[in-house]
């Protein structure tokens, strides 16, 4: 045996198990197909967000938030219906996470150097019953430092332990197989790659210039999901969500391929929920693009008016920042694959934020006078270079202007011009009265209760159509991939089942190639702020289990 355990995967999740098992001392080898500049994958890109429950920083804003509530939004969110099959570890996996959640998770990562944002953020607020999708109360908590200080922590450790020659690192490693004994599962056999100097995320070289085979005690598979992989999503796709998007942008690098799931289901492992997926809707082109169909997604706030293609307002409560699965289903039950936004240069300044560490420089670097800029007129920098360069933005002084320009880049002439003014003009006079019918405008009111949504996220209400407010913006929005919510089924030690439900000896999975947890702790949906919850936990789940702990 040349290791006692085999890590397949340097994102997230594969780094917390790397470093939990090099903390006792394991003999470790990480593999990667990327090089190293790509190291920490998927996480490294993302904005930082964390679902915790009854935080410091809640209670400091105001929130009442507990287990019992969290845990009826996640239930209500997940809906799960196959809990004698494919849901029955999942459901144990997220009773495990909000437990997590509103426990150690934020003490534990408090302890590693983590500190968060002090404003929390109010995803997926749903729009339905109490007992609907959607969380009751703001949970979304922004590590300071998004996505590269999350990662930051568990590189440092694992750096820590090459050094110590506890962990071999091997990028340009590409897996191609499984080696299976007995029934168990032994090591790991694939073709070296050659030496890459791309930036991280670019899509690298598959040129082989050799081959390896390791083996080891166990293999963690932490590769991933397939959002890079357009095919496999259509292929996947489910019927209830309606015909899968002509086009779609791709929300992570091409080397999000899901490739491992596989080859891990041809050494034993049981994939389950491979309908259930996670992609957006708000995306739009990125201008300076890192990986092939690089999207950007709108992090939105609750004003602007949401239209179908032909310029129609979607119903009660797709709305931005509502219903990610619910707004999607409703964009494709259209016919067409696109949607847009239109709102105002006041809604811009104060709502629109961009998802992803490179969109939001300030809090990636930690830059309190950066971060004052927000609070000046003006979009934020790097939604003012997009509507400066990105092909997705309308900006015009008029609504015959605006609409004009929709026709012209959707190249459809979908969009009547008085239907439209119709519809801004009963929405407008709505705003002459405390009182409504139109819940967006309920809802938006609603949200200004809140003091974060007041001082940094939600524009104060007002005519779309008064000059003063303007210009008018709309933007094109298309649907960009991203996560998988199925995965390998594991149990809560992280092993991976076969068909009959029994673990494959020898073979883990965390992160996302296991549903982050159970294959689909999610359930249908998420509540945001739970994928990197996920490869924390359930990579630390995996390691404490190798390294004996659990």
């Amino acid at each position: 045996m040349d290791f006692d355990v085999i890590v397949v995967g340097a994102g997230l999740a594969g780094l917390v198990a790397t470093a939990e098992l090099a903390a006792a001392r394991k003999k470790v080898l990480l593999l990667d197909q990327e090089p190293e500049s790509s190291f920490g994958g998927q996480a490294w890109w993302s904005f930082g967000g964390l679902f915790l429950v009854d935080s410091p920083e809640q209670r400091r804003m105001g929130i009442k938030d507990s287990r019992e509530l969290a845990w009826q939004d996640w239930l209500g969110a997940a809906g799960f219906d196959r809990e004698a099959d494919e849901d029955y570890w999942a459901v144990r996996w997220a009773r495990a996470y909000v437990d997590f959640a509103a426990g150690e998770k934020r003490s534990w990562l408090h302890s590693l150097g983590v500190r968060f944002f002090p404003v929390v953020g109010w995803a997926e607020r749903g729009g339905y019953l109490a007992e609907g999708h959607g969380n009751s109360v703001p949970r979304f908590h922004i590590v300071w430092g998004t996505g590269p200080s999350i990662v930051e922590p568990f590189a440092n450790r694992v750096r820590q332990g090459i050094a110590d020659g506890h962990v071999i690192y091997r990028d340009r490693h590409r897996v191609d197989e499984l080696i299976t004994r007995n029934g168990a599962v032994v090591g790991a056999r694939g073709a070296v790659l050659a030496p890459s100097t791309v930036g991280r995320g670019e899509e690298s070289s598959r040129e082989v210039v050799g081959e390896f085979e390791y083996e080891s005690g166990a293999v963690v598979v932490a590769s991933g999901g397939i959002g890079g992989n357009h095919e496999l999503i259509r292929q996947n796709w489910p019927a209830r969500l309606g015909t899968p998007p002509k086009r779609m942008l791709s929300g992570v690098p091409a080397h999000v391929d899901g490739r491992m799931l596989a080859i891990t289901e041809q050494a034993g492992g049981r994939i389950v929920n491979r309908d259930r997926m996670w992609h957006y809707t708000e995306g739009i082109q990125n201008w300076n693009p890192v990986w092939p169909k690089h999207g950007i997604r709108i992090l939105p706030g609750p004003s602007s008016l949401w239209l179908d293609a032909r310029g129609q307002r979607f119903p009660a409560p797709n709305f931005p920042g509502f219903d990610t699965l619910g707004t999607l289903k409703a964009i494709l039950d259209t016919g067409y694959d696109y949607s847009w936004f239109v709102l105002t240069q006041k809604v811009i300044e104060k709502e629109f934020a961009l998802s992803g560490s490179e969109q939001n420089p300030d809090l990636t670097n930690k830059s309190i006078r950066q971060l004052l800029t927000r609070i000046r007129s003006g979009a934020p920098g790097p939604v003012q270079a997009f509507m400066n360069q990105g092909e997705d933005f309308i900006i015009a002084q008029t609504l015959p202007k605006l609409v004009d320009g929709m026709n012209r880049l959707s190249g459809e002439n979908l969009i009547s011009l008085a239907d439209l003014e119709r519809q801004m003009i009963a929405r407008d006079r709505e705003m002459e009265n405390r009182f409504t019918k139109d819940l967006q405008i309920t809802a938006l009111r609603g949200a200004r209760q809140y003091l974060g949504d007041k001082l940094i996220r939600v524009a104060r209400p007002h005519s779309f159509l008064d000059p003063a407010n303007g210009p008018l913006i709309a933007v094109r929005l298309r649907i960009v991939s991203r996560k998988t919510l199925g995965g390998l089924q594991t149990n809560l030690s992280g092993q991976v089942l076969d068909a009959g439900g029994k673990p494959v000896p020898g073979l883990y999975a965390a992160g996302e190639v296991s549903g982050f947890g159970g294959g689909g702790v999610h359930g249908y949906r998420s509540l945001e702020g739970t994928f990197l919850g996920g490869c924390l936990f359930s990579g630390r789940q995996v390691g404490r289990t190798l390294s004996g702990l659990n």
